[in-house]
């Protein structure tokens, strides 16, 4: 993994928990420095990540970079980028790592005779449309190969970047399944720029929705996370907004503070919202019967308890209200190999 030598400031000091994989602690004799976005390169020799968990509904997924920029609080992810050596607090959204082989990875996974064409979710650990993907197109040039092998393909994400790619979005609409889900948590932009500081505005988000589906793509709203306390009451409008937007399918998980996510959720709601952290952390352990996080499959996407029950049926009021139903469409056994590569193991086999 290397770095290229590029910096872009951002007017930030640096902040991160400790990491738990170090065993060295480093005290500062002055102040912290200011964060700069740092590029470096991952030589990963696959792209495809394996999903084990049982309480997720995909097996297969592709994560072009590690770490965001978008710099939400709450991001699950976080803990992840510590196993490289770096934080989860501002390390998490400022040293991107990028997987520049990702294309010529993917292809090679799609020529071995174990891969079936079972669906492949862009991304389902950082943001596969991050700002950095309008320079570098790693995530493009994937879905290149996915709609040249007719591979399902599943998105989620808040970036506005999406509609640069409704060529290839077209192409495995028609010729294989795609569904682009947008993570919206907010109904507003004012709230959502102070706790996803540096992601698409809120109405961006649901303008991208709207292009993509009047252009026939499927898409989808996922209100997560859930932060009890902060904006279960935006619930019902998120779901009038995405429908109005095109959205056909809605989704929803509770906060996750697994980790290092804590310390840095909990740092920065008490520096947004010092006179409501203390209602969002009593909320958080009601529905998680009195802890901050619950890691139990089947347990850590929902809560438990009456208040949970309150917000489960004020989201399952405003999907009735909104017009969504349960999304029904099957995913396809689309995938095939090109007809050079088709030939190609047809001489193989007569050899």
């Amino acid at each position: 993994m290397q770095g290229d030598g590029g910096t872009i400031p951002v007017m930030k000091p640096v902040s991160n928990p400790p990491n738990p994989f170090e065993f060295t602690r480093r005290e500062g004799l002055e102040p912290s420095p200011r964060v700069e976005i740092q590029l470096f390169e991952d030589d990963t020799k696959q792209i495809l990540s394996r999903n084990d968990s049982p309480d997720l509904p995909f097996q297969w997924s592709v994560n072009p970079y590690r770490g965001c920029f978008h710099a939400c609080a709450y991001c699950y992810a976080r803990p992840s980028h510590e196993y490289w050596g770096f934080g989860a607090g501002t390390d998490f959204e400022s040293k991107i790592v990028l997987k520049r082989r990702a294309a010529a990875l993917l292809r090679q996974a799609f020529a071995k005779p174990s891969w079936k064409g079972e669906l492949i979710v862009f991304s389902g650990n950082t943001d596969c449309y991050q700002p950095i993907e309008a320079t570098l197109g790693l995530t493009r040039a994937c879905l290149e190969v996915c709609a040249e092998h007719r591979n399902p393909v599943s998105i989620i994400t808040k970036g506005a970047l999406p509609i640069r790619d409704l060529d290839v979005f077209r192409q495995l609409h028609e010729e294989a399944w795609i569904q682009v889900y947008f993570s919206i948590a907010f109904a507003d932009d004012d709230m959502a720029r102070v706790v996803e500081p540096q992601a698409p505005s809120i109405s961006k988000r649901f303008e991208t929705m709207r292009i993509l589906s009047e252009a026939g793509i499927p898409t989808g709203i996922s209100v997560a996370p859930i932060i009890p306390g902060l904006n279960e009451n935006d619930v019902p409008e998120i779901l009038s907004q995405a429908k109005a937007a095109g959205a056909t399918s809605a989704t929803w998980s509770l906060l996750r503070l697994s980790g290092s996510v804590e310390a840095v959720f909990l740092e920065r709601m008490r520096e947004a919202f010092p006179d409501r952290i203390s209602k969002i952390i009593h909320r958080i352990q009601e529905v998680r019967g009195g802890t901050l996080n619950d890691t139990a499959f089947f347990n850590r996407h929902h809560g438990r308890g009456t208040y949970w029950r309150c917000i489960e049926q004020l989201f399952k009021l405003g999907c009735r209200r909104a017009g969504f139903a349960k999304d029904e469409r099957p995913i396809p056994q689309t995938f095939r190999l090109p007809q050079a590569q088709q030939s190609l193991f047809g001489m193989e086999g007569s050899l």
